[in-house]
Order: C-alpha cells, then structure tokens, then sequence
C-alpha cells in the first residue's frame, strides 16, 4: 500500500489516476499529430505552432500569431487529409491564436 505523504514523479501520478492517464495519453496524441504534420509546415512556421487540445474529433492547434494563423488557415484542407492517411481521425482542425 502506498503511503500518502510519499513524492512522486508527474508520470506516477498521472498513472495512478484514470483522469490524469487520460490527459496525459489525450497530450501524447496531440503531440503525435503536429508531429505527423512536418513534412507539410514549412519550417520557418513549426515554431509557431504547438499541439493543443483533442475533443472527441475536433483538434485544436495553437498558434502564436494572426499571421501564422491566416497561413495555417490555406493549409487545413491537405493538413486534415494527411493526418486522414496516417490513421488520425480528424474531423475539424481548429485554430487558437495565443495571447500574451
């Protein structure tokens, strides 16, 4: 039996906790699909960009600016079909422009 008081690790607890295991693997997933997207964003924009959160199909991408956005925004279309081919089932990609 565990005793209460003892640190653990993040990767511990989030183990020890279904909810926390689900975020944990639902962030993994997230991370998997900008990933799987860098042979289509050109490099100068990767940096950008950051994996955000999945809800139930939809798919948020983060991203530090308008502009970056608006380019991001001509590319959903092949972005969705690529992750489509990779087996990520994909039905929206959204777009959240980070404020600071």
């Amino acid at each position: 039996m565990r005793r209460h008081n003892q640190a653990q690790s993040l990767l511990q607890a989030a183990q020890d906790s279904p909810t926390l295991a689900q975020l944990t693997s639902l962030m993994q997933e997230s991370r998997r699909r900008l990933r799987s997207l860098d042979s289509l964003i050109p490099p100068n924009l990767r940096t950008a960009l950051q994996a955000g959160p999945i809800e139930g199909s939809d798919w948020c991408i983060l991203v530090s600016s308008n502009a970056a956005a608006a380019k991001l925004r001509q590319m959903l279309p092949a972005m969705q079909a690529h992750l489509h081919s990779k087996g990520h089932e994909v039905q929206t990609i959204r777009l959240k422009v980070l404020s600071l």
